[in-house]
């Protein structure tokens, strides 16, 4: 009986030093840039919006869910009966998710993160298609502290997705503000 008493004892000691664990986190959005192929042997330069929602569950490695809208067009050519060029709106949103390693030190928190989800594209005016594909980031950034919960952000990302049946590796770049809560 005194054994388990004890363990009721150590379970709650530990329970109370998790509770003591800041549970903390960030919202961030801003404009995004990203460069990227949507189909084969072409790259698009798409400029649009990211959002981010962090929740900490320990001081340095919180949980992310990443969300993003990137807007252009693209000239494609040999999708005609004749040789022609045709000009199509390009849509690409993607809704990842995953851990966030960061460490603060003084006004500065550096982060990376990985990141795993969905991706969605699609083409119009000219050509009308989509398709959804996994996708997945890997990237960091750098939060500067500017007054009380405020923060500046920049954001580098390299995002993966399989569009059309290929592969398409692109850089996100990411800047605006983030609230820590």
């Amino acid at each position: 009986m005194r054994r388990f008493w004890t363990l009721v004892l150590l379970l709650l000691a530990a329970s109370a030093a998790w509770a003591q664990i800041p549970t903390k986190g960030n919202v961030f959005f801003g404009y995004s840039y990203e460069h990227t192929a949507i189909s084969t042997n072409d790259t698009t330069n798409l400029n649009g919006w990211d959002a981010t929602l962090e929740g900490k569950f320990l001081p340095w490695i919180g949980l992310v869910v990443d969300v993003d809208g990137h807007y252009g067009s693209q000239n494609y050519s040999g999708m005609c009966p004749e040789a022609c060029i045709v000009n199509a709106n390009i849509t690409e949103h993607n809704v990842l998710f995953g851990p966030r390693v960061s460490v603060s030190v003084q006004r500065f928190r550096p982060f990376a993160e990985f990141l795993v989800g969905v991706g969605h594209v699609s083409r119009s005016n000219g050509i009308s298609d989509s398709d959804t594909s996994f996708a997945y980031g890997l990237g960091g950034g750098l939060d500067y502290k500017i007054f009380g919960p405020m923060t500046a952000r920049a954001e580098l990302d390299w995002i993966n997705t399989r569009f059309y049946g290929d592969t398409q590796n692109g850089v996100r770049f990411s800047t605006g503000i983030a609230l820590h809560f």
